[in-house]
């Protein structure tokens, strides 16, 4: 079967609106001789003649008429389609996204955001899963529709990043903590008790470099899977916390936080998406405000 010209749709809606070959020539742009050619197509294609002579003007088929509304839906529709996305009416939208982040970052930005959401557009739905890896499969099979990560060398090339803040690495002990009284050096911080964070179970990351650069080296007694229970016993204990700074504002409120004595790189934290959800408009709104409630603004 050959394939059909589906301009002729376009064809075939205005011959019949208008009812003339002449006002559909008008209505499309083309010349007459250019509109009865396509009336002859449609002809064939329909094997019906679609508009006969009577009189001096032309009157449809009873196929014509059976026609006349099916064409002008497909039409109509196809051409809602293709035209640039409205601004959506957020008040009535009801969609379920679904964010995969590190726990830190739902207990540190999701309040503001949540609330955000329940005054300007109550039918969005916020579900948070736990990154325990960097595997970007998730968001190219469409079960997960954002994310946050650290942006290095290995982020995926072709998933679309922004960045939200750049934070870095300050250490964290109760109020009234040895460390709290004086200005923290590098001798004070290593000789402490510390807890470390890693999702793997790894203990020694960039901080013990730079400490082992200087013949030093942290004594870690536990290691936990992510900074809120760090920070939940190190509140409770002696023990150090080291921390993104950022990342952890609400947890570490009524606790003594320091810059850490020796130099550590900043990071950039990002959120991450598919580039096929680039377009939508309530995902790019969605990305608008958490981009904003991380700069510490009003979303627009």
């Amino acid at each position: 079967m050959s394939a059909i010209d589906l301009n002729l749709l376009v064809t075939l809606d205005a011959l019949l609106s208008e009812g003339s070959v002449a006002g559909a020539a008008r209505r499309l742009g083309l010349s007459a001789s250019a509109m009865s050619r396509a009336l002859a197509r449609l002809r064939q294609a329909t094997g019906d003649p679609l508009l006969v002579r009577a009189g001096r003007g032309l009157v449809p088929t009873p196929r014509a008429m059976e026609l006349r509304e099916q064409v002008s839906q497909l039409v109509h529709g196809a051409q809602a389609a293709l035209r640039p996305v409205q601004a959506p009416d957020l008040r009535r939208i009801n969609r379920t996204f679904t964010l995969r982040t590190r726990q830190g970052f739902v207990e540190n930005f999701a309040i503001d955001l949540i609330a955000y959401l329940r005054e300007n557009a109550p039918g969005i739905r916020l579900r948070f899963v736990e990154k325990t890896d960097r595997d970007g499969t998730a968001l190219r099979e469409g079960s997960v529709d954002l994310e946050t990560a650290v942006v290095d060398e290995d982020t995926r090339p072709e998933l679309r990043t922004q960045a939200l803040f750049v934070d870095r690495i300050i250490g964290v002990v109760r109020a009234g903590h040895p460390l709290s009284r004086a200005e923290v050096d590098v001798a004070g911080y290593a000789a402490g008790r510390h807890v470390g964070v890693s999702l793997r179970g790894i203990e020694h990351g960039p901080i013990d470099e730079a400490l082992g650069a200087l013949n030093l080296s942290r004594d870690i007694v536990t290691c936990v899977p992510g900074f809120s229970t760090a920070l939940g016993l190190a509140r409770s204990s002696d023990l150090i916390a080291s921390v993104p700074e950022r990342y952890t504002t609400r947890l570490r409120h009524g606790m003594h936080s320091f810059a850490l004595p020796v130099p550590i790189p900043e990071f950039t934290v990002a959120m991450l998406w598919h580039p096929r959800m680039d377009a939508d408009p309530v995902h790019r709104w969605l990305r608008g405000c958490l981009r904003e409630i991380c700069s510490g603004k009003k979303p627009i």
